[in-house]
């Protein structure tokens, strides 16, 4: 009799919280400035003792400030976002609306971070053309790559942990790309608007066909919205031409150079379980910033961005009709067009190992539209060794620190350490290193829905073993972060004034 022995699903892990040396849980120029209050302290007491009463409470008050948190944030932190919050809203710099007569203009200007960005039209090599977004800033280049991926649930587990382990191989070969800054995965998902299928059935029915016929026709097109979606999946490649080996030095030269290094990413990551459809279009990426900011247009979007017929010209979408007619950041919300959008970042990573399927219901289509977007900024091969063994370093400093002082070890410590050196072994023997930031934003039409979008979206992260944090004061970078324009919310904090 032959036994058949059910095999456990894989599971997948090597998520860390990145920390550095420093106490209290601060990080090296905390833990620096700490230590230099207490120096100053001890200084004073011994040279006058009666000044120490003028000196003193400021300090303590500092620290104070220093080292209590809030959600797990420092409060100095959250009273600093604050202040620029004030200093921006007060200036009406979180505000935007198009002026109904202005001079002659080129484009709309887009809101917020958006400003700066350009888009261009490039050819790709083989007789096509393609979109890339262009910084004017910092002069960085973002193309898109439009991809479906395979399901899981409809393929052989080995045929998965393939998809997996090359997906793991395409992450590392991004640490030998010099000129390439960040890559973004956007899962961009919307109830359909019936305007596709409506449009197709329209274009395929014979008006000679049988009454009935054309009426159960009518009446399923009618049903298609309630039980069909709109699902995109978008690969966001931003370049850094300034750090390429050629130094390009015109924005043609740049853009040739990102054309080239495309093509090796393009078919490698046809392994990695997904079909690469192609690069997105300047159109294709205006349609998207456009639907972003303007839900209720995606059915006319989507008859402009589909394939021509035979004698019918291609519509494009611009630039400047992809920017919204006014916007308004507040809080805890952003305000834009026909939408009212809600941002989340994760604040913590699956602490345990996941199977392959772990984002399934954050990523899932609901009754809002919805983009999910994991961007992956990889370290350069040479300096993922120093980064990682700077973190075991770190991780024994703890160790060694929390004994000196006489306190037990707990046993998230211990895993740190334990995830530090391992990590460490796996960079050496050939596996890529990446920080990774997760972003989800949830559009809706009205203040009453709110609410219930944002705890369905929370109890689908839930699910997934991941902890979201709503983007409080940030809501317009993360809206933004899940575009396909390239945008990294943690570069702009820290080059942004405000």
């Amino acid at each position: 009799m032959n036994e058949i022995q059910e095999q456990s699903p894989r599971d997948y892990g090597g998520w860390r919280l990145r920390r550095g040396i420093g106490l209290f849980g601060l990080g090296a120029g905390g833990t620096v400035a700490v230590l230099a209050a207490l120096l100053v302290l001890i200084i004073v007491a011994a040279a006058s003792p009666a000044t120490l009463l003028y000196v003193a409470p400021p300090l303590v008050i500092s620290g104070g400030v220093g080292l209590a948190r809030i959600g797990g944030e420092p409060l100095a932190l959250a009273m600093l976002r604050r202040a620029r919050w004030w200093y921006a809203s007060s200036r009406e710099f979180t505000q935007y609306r198009v002026a109904v007569v202005a001079e002659h203009s080129p484009a709309w200007q887009m809101p917020g971070v958006l400003a700066p960005l350009a888009l261009l039209d490039a050819e790709d090599g083989y007789g096509g053309r393609y979109g890339l977004v262009l910084d004017r800033r910092i002069g960085t280049m973002t193309a898109t790559l439009r991809v479906i991926p395979a399901s899981t649930w409809l393929a052989s587990r080995a045929d998965a942990d393939g998809w997996v382990a090359n997906w793991g191989g395409w992450l590392a070969s991004l640490g030998y790309l010099p000129a390439l800054r960040h890559v973004t995965v956007t899962i961009d998902t919307a109830p359909e608007p019936g305007s596709t299928l409506a449009d197709s059935v329209a274009a395929a029915l014979d008006p000679a066909a049988p009454l009935a016929a054309r009426q159960i026709m009518g009446q399923l097109v009618d049903a298609a919205p309630a039980a069909a979606a709109d699902v995109d999946t978008r690969v966001s490649i931003t370049f850094d031409s300034k750090a390429s080996p050629s130094a390009p030095d015109t924005i043609a030269e740049a853009a040739a150079e990102v054309g080239r290094t495309l093509h090796g990413l393009e078919s490698a990551l046809a392994t990695c379980g997904v079909t690469v459809l192609g690069r997105a279009t300047s159109s294709e990426i205006a349609g998207a910033v456009r639907t972003a900011f303007d839900p209720a247009a995606r059915g006319e979007v989507n008859r402009l961005l589909a394939p021509a017929g035979i004698g019918e010209a291609d519509s494009e979408l611009s630039w400047a009709e992809a920017g919204p007619v006014g916007a308004e950041e507040e809080p805890g919300c952003y305000r834009h067009d026909s939408g009212i959008s809600i941002s989340w970042a994760w604040s913590e990573a699956p602490r345990q190992n996941v199977t392959a399927d772990v984002l399934a219901r954050l990523v899932a289509p609901g009754r809002h539209p919805k983009r999910v977007s994991l961007q992956y900024r990889p370290f350069s091969a040479a300096e993922a060794a120093r980064v990682l063994e700077a973190e075991v370093n770190a991780a024994q400093f703890r160790a060694i620190y929390k004994h000196r002082t006489g306190r037990d070890e707990t046993a998230r410590d211990s895993y740190d350490q334990a995830r530090a050196r391992r990590a460490a072994a796996e960079e050496a023997a050939g596996a890529g290193v990446c920080l990774v930031s997760l972003y989800v934003t949830v559009t809706v039409g009205s203040d009453s829905e709110l609410a219930r979008a944002a705890a369905e979206t929370e109890a689908a992260a839930e699910s997934s073993r991941i902890r979201l944090r709503r983007m409080t004061y940030a809501q317009a970078a993360g809206f933004a972060a899940t575009l396909p324009v390239g945008v990294c919310p943690a570069e702009l904090a820290r080059r942004m004034p405000h």
